[in-house]
């Protein structure tokens, strides 16, 4: 026997369901703090590059993506 259930709710909803702590303010502030240190030079998207390179292996074309995205970060910024 087979048995289907599908549930429709959003990622809060879900995340309420299953108990899961709510670690939004925590991600707000980090991510307020990285592109802080991005701006002010501390940081740089090579280095950023490099971290995420370690994470997963990735072809060339996602590093290229993820370079665009913080190059567009930084120039945003000027």
């Amino acid at each position: 026997m087979k048995i289907n259930v599908e549930v429709d709710c959003t990622p809060e909803e879900a995340r309420r369901a299953m108990g899961l702590p709510d670690f939004t303010p925590v991600h707000d502030r980090y991510i307020q703090m990285l592109l802080g240190s991005m701006e002010s030079g501390m940081v740089k998207p090579e280095m950023i590059e490099a971290m995420v390179k370690g994470w997963m292996p990735m072809s060339e074309a996602g590093l290229n993506m993820w370079r665009g995205m913080f190059d567009m970060g930084t120039r945003s910024g000027e």
